[in-house]
């Protein structure tokens, strides 16, 4: 008898493992979950039951593929949130998953609100933030390529209106207000190609969280937004290899296992090629980047820069209950330029430029048990802006200016993380930092002068918590609180963070967030004006002294609707900054040089239209922002129109896909900068100015094309490759991005006015392969 009951056992495991191995075409386009369900028991002929409170109103798209069961059912369920259970090898049971700890991060799962927001691979959460998948992302307008930065662009209420890659305004926030960490570790570098390009190789990046709103109580060091971007945190089970190039660098990474299931290493390296052949669209970024500096304007004149990025990841599993990671990446950027004087060809000058990032982060993972995680990690970031500007004559140094600017940071950070029965979330964390920030203009001719230096340290100890709860009767919410204590400034500061969400129905939901937060580094723009003018701001501590903490106070409001395929996103917000620092220059005032403290008011609102059909996803945002800054001693102690105000902004984009083919159109329009008209009185070469930023460049519109063809060698084939081809600025626009004044602090010395044009229209292309 055990002989016939074992014999039904493997017959029946047998077919369940086949069926379970068996692959079939499956593709979803945004159909009802209950349709897709019923296409899954035709396929497979199982059956699937559910009750239907846990799939009203969700739709499921999935790319056209051949999948397992198993495969389907992971996708769906990472997907829904739904946790599907075998009773056999025909019934298959659904619920809705309960909130558990994944991968033994401090993180419960997340809450989509908004699939696809923009593309596949981008979701809108519960709380607000946008989580990112880029090996998930599908194409978007002008990009070919995943770069974490860019992404961000394409988000309603985020504009780079210098057309970098890191020069993110966030709801009226400045790029060095934006907080960017990578796998734990703070970033202070600008990007490679001063800002063009995302420092951070795409191809490795796991998932990138964005917040701009009621950020969570773990993050402090930013009133604008946070971006985190992390690599993997799972042993690889495979070796994976990827090699590229594109118009500008070449890439690489490898992924392999070491000691099975135990541990593994992923490394990557990205570098330009710039040394062996310039491409075209190295030289209009090159054109873009220098123009109205000595590099574009010199004659007889010779320039070497580079760029690259190495990163290394170490995962290891001591148990199902302990896993480590390690994780370390350095960022360079090189340039070196040469010039004669073209009245004196004995006299030489050399600019050289170096800045680099780099870091490491080892944190430990502890699962006490299945509802309690603790997480602890320690980071490092050392940041290095390294300026030399020297003049040879007959071949000897005559002089020698050199600026610096450094910023060591450490961290160490622990948090527990619980889940209650009834799926209620609460995290208690710890987090020490300790900033050395310094920076200083040194000039050496027969003597060596310190034109202007500072350095402070800072020990910043926070505790912070955070309540998520999605058991209460009227609505759901995140509570939490940071208390953060300032050691040499003897300066508390609470700040606490709120998430409400409401549904109203299954179509229409509400939202309303609130934060207080503050900074204590940020960028100012550098005293002195350098020969090279790349480079032109530096990194600060606070102090008791001129620059006191930053604070910011945000409000915001938003309604989502969601039906027939049509997607809606509605938000407003009030934004208060007090102690933001600008710069009252010599050469405009007759005054020395000082630094101001003043305070900003921000309103805005962000809106976003998506709609999808068969092959086609189209989607439009509109920003408003009225941004207004005040300083004492200038425009008579009144508000005036802050630098970064871009008062409207449109952006249309639609994309047409099939199995392999991508392609994406998108549109840019925003009104202009502000700008100060400055008038000069020619009798005594003084200067003068009414008011502050009273006039306005011209708008700026941009069209963008991409397009990507997704090919494998054969069927079997793992290896897998990538062509792609974009146009940025598609008309050739020549949109005027800034209107600045150059000078060097002494009165009634000439004024040089500095006007910059966006990039001309620039193509590019990619090829790559995987296995």
């Amino acid at each position: 008898m055990r002989k016939i009951v074992a014999f039904l056992f493997c017959i029946s495991f047998n077919f369940l493992s086949a069926q379970e191995k068996i692959e079939k075409p499956i593709f979803f386009n945004n159909i009802k979950v209950s349709q897709a369900f019923i296409v899954i028991e035709k396929e497979f002929n199982v059956k699937i039951s559910y009750t239907d409170d846990i799939i009203v109103g969700k739709t499921i798209f999935l790319k056209k593929g051949n999948r397992s069961l198993d495969a389907v059912l992971d996708e769906i369920s990472e997907l829904l949130d739904l946790d599907f259970k075998k009773i056999n090898n025909r019934f298959i049971s659904v619920a809705k998953r309960k909130q558990v700890f994944a991968n033994n991060t401090t993180k419960i799962l997340d809450e989509v609100v908004i699939k696809s927001y923009i593309t596949n691979g981008v979701n809108k959460n519960k709380d607000g933030s946008f989580k990112i998948k880029p090996k998930q992302l599908e194409i978007l307008p002008g990009l070919i390529e995943a770069d974490v930065l860019e992404i961000l662009q394409e988000l309603p209420g985020v504009i780079s209106p210098n057309e970098t890659a890191t020069g993110l305004n966030v709801r009226g926030g400045t790029p060095d207000q934006n907080q960017i960490i990578w796998d734990g570790i703070t970033m202070y570098h600008s990007g490679h190609f001063f800002g063009m390009i995302s420092p951070f190789n795409p191809y490795i990046s796991e998932n990138v969280t964005f917040l701009n709103k009621g950020v969570t109580a773990k993050y402090g060091e930013s009133i604008s937004s946070v971006i985190d971007v992390s690599t993997t945190n799972s042993v690889a089970k495979k070796m994976n290899i990827g090699v590229g190039l594109n118009g500008l660098s070449v890439d690489a990474f490898i992924e392999a296992p070491i000691i099975k299931d135990k541990l593994s290493i992923l490394v990557s390296h990205r570098n330009s090629y710039h040394k062996i052949y310039e491409t075209g669209i190295f030289e209009k970024i090159e054109d873009k980047v220098f123009q109205s500096t000595d590099i574009h304007n010199a004659k007889n004149s010779d320039d070497i820069f580079y760029f690259k990025d190495n990163t290394i990841k170490v995962n290891y599993e001591l148990n199902d209950k302990n896993k480590f990671s390690l994780s370390t990446i350095h960022i360079d950027n090189d340039l070196e330029h040469y010039f004669e004087n073209i009245n004196n060809k004995n006299n030489l000058y050399e600019d050289i430029l170096d800045t680099e990032n780099d870091g490491f982060n080892i944190n430990w993972r502890k699962k006490w048990s299945e509802n309690t995680l603790q997480k602890t990690e320690y980071s490092v970031s050392n940041f290095n802006l390294f300026y030399n500007f020297i003049t040879l004559k007959n071949d000897e140094q005559i002089s020698d200016f050199e600026k610096l600017n450094t910023i060591k940071s450490t961290t160490f950070s622990t948090e527990i993380n619980t889940i209650s029965a009834t799926g209620n979330s609460t995290l208690f964390g710890f987090q020490s930092n300790f900033k050395d920030v310094s920076y200083s203009y040194i000039e050496t001719t027969d003597v060596k002068y310190i034109l202007d230096s500072n350095r402070d340290m800072l020990n910043t100890y926070s505790l912070y918590t955070n309540y998520i709860n999605r058991n209460f009767s009227f609505f759901d919410f995140n509570l939490g609180a940071r208390i953060n204590y300032y050691s040499q400034l003897n300066q508390f500061r609470i700040e606490p963070r709120i998430v409400v969400f409401k549904n109203i129905t299954d179509y229409l939901k509400l939202q309303l967030t609130a934060d207080v937060r503050n900074q204590t580094v940020n960028q100012i723009d550098e005293t002195l004006v350098s020969n090279l003018s790349l480079e032109n701001k530096l990194w600060r501590l606070s102090n008791n002294t001129n620059a006191p903490i930053i604070n910011s106070n945000q409000l915001s409001f938003g309604v989502i609707y969601q039906k027939n395929g049509w997607t809606l996103d509605f938000d407003a917000y009030s934004k208060q900054a007090s102690n933001i620092s600008a710069l009252s220059l010599g050469f405009l005032s007759n005054n020395s040089t000082s630094f101001l403290v003043g305070n900003q008011k921000a309103y805005g609102v962000d809106f976003y239209l998506k709609k999808n059909f068969k092959h086609i996803k189209t989607w439009l945002s509109y920003s408003f922002s009225d941004i207004n800054n005040k300083f004492s001693n200038l425009n008579n102690n009144e508000y005036f129109t802050a630098n970064n105000q871009i008062k409207h902004f449109v952006s249309y984009s639609v994309a047409y896909k099939t199995e392999k083919v991508q392609v994406a159109l998108g549109w840019k329009w925003h009104s202009g900068k502000p700008y100060t008209l400055i008038k000069e009185n020619d009798s005594n070469n003084s200067f003068t100015f009414d008011s502050v930023n009273t006039e306005t460049l011209p708008n700026y519109n941009r069209l963008d094309f991409s397009s990507v063809y997704n090919f494998s060698f054969s069927d079997k084939s793992q290896l897998k490759g990538k062509i792609g081809f974009s146009i940025r600025n598609l008309l050739d626009q020549k949109n005027t991005i800034s209107k600045d004044y150059s000078g060097n602090n002494i009165p009634n010395e000439p004024l040089l006015s500095i006007t910059k044009f966006s990039l001309s229209r620039t193509t590019n292309f990619v090829f790559r392969l995987e296995w």
